[in-house]
């Protein structure tokens, strides 16, 4: 199937790392213009040397909840792609592990302001190029927790369902012209699993003798954790214009693990 990625611009939030460098990496050989950005310049230029796009390929520091950031990196992608965005990934933020007493309002603040304004930045500062597009999309990468709450991590699955509300409410108020889509993620690999990996009490338990009993413990069907390129590959199809029809919608990626039908 032809996605019809060639020549379009893509922006990827969270790019240098795990489902964002992924996504980075399936668009750009699907024939996407893509834009990366992260926090530390040290993992930016890492991601940048990893996926050698050449030309095809910005990477810029930023920080997705500094306003003054994004719009220079708007500006940026402005210029680079001629004013013009067909693709808006957001895709920052990872989940916090507390229970309500042991959630400080500090930490109720910290959390929302990352999930709400990590979506809300972006989207404002790249809309009035995605408006120019005549295939326009945002896939947001949301977490199964929006729908099927954790009470070990209430602030985040609280967080969480907010930020599919939003997205939900801009698939209606942003049509015809923009597209907008979500992916329910499950457990997949990624950089707080290998720290809780390194963390591990029997430290004499091999990687993938912790993640499959891992898997067993949380009861995922498929018996295993998710790897970056398969939310990737779901952010990539619900991105591009073969998805012309489906706005609004929500792609659980979470290897069977939902419980809600």
């Amino acid at each position: 199937m032809n996605l019809g990625y060639s020549g379009r611009h893509v922006v990827v939030t969270g790019g240098t790392s795990g489902i964002g460098l992924a996504a980075a990496r399936l668009l750009l050989e699907e024939g996407a213009r893509v834009a990366i950005c992260g926090r530390d310049p040290e993992r930016l230029a890492a991601a940048q040397a990893a996926l050698g796009g050449g030309e095809a390929l910005l990477a810029t520091k930023c920080d997705v909840l500094d306003r003054d950031a994004v719009a220079r990196f708007a500006e940026v992608v402005a210029t680079w792609s001629g004013g013009v965005l067909d693709l808006l990934v957001n895709n920052a933020g990872q989940g916090r592990v507390s229970t309500f007493a042991t959630t400080t309002d500090e930490d109720w603040r910290a959390e929302l302001d990352l999930k709400f304004f990590s979506q809300v930045l972006p989207i404002r500062a790249f809309k009035p190029m995605l408006d120019r597009s005549s295939a326009a999309a945002i896939v947001g990468v949301n977490s199964l927790l929006s729908v099927q709450p954790e009470p070990h991590m209430v602030c985040t699955s609280a967080a969480r369902a907010g930020v599919q509300s939003l997205l939900k409410s801009l698939a209606t108020e942003f049509a015809p012209q923009i597209r907008v889509n979500t992916i329910l993620l499950g457990l997949v690999d990624s950089g707080q699993w290998q720290r809780r990996f390194a963390a591990r009490a029997d430290q004499t338990q091999d990687r993938a003798t912790w993640y499959a009993a891992l898997a067993r413990t949380k009861g995922i069907p498929l018996d295993r954790l998710g790897e970056p390129d398969e939310p990737a590959k779901a952010i990539v199809f619900l991105g591009s214009p073969a998805a012309s029809y489906i706005t609004g919608a929500s792609l659980e990626v979470s290897g069977g693990v939902s419980r809600f039908i």
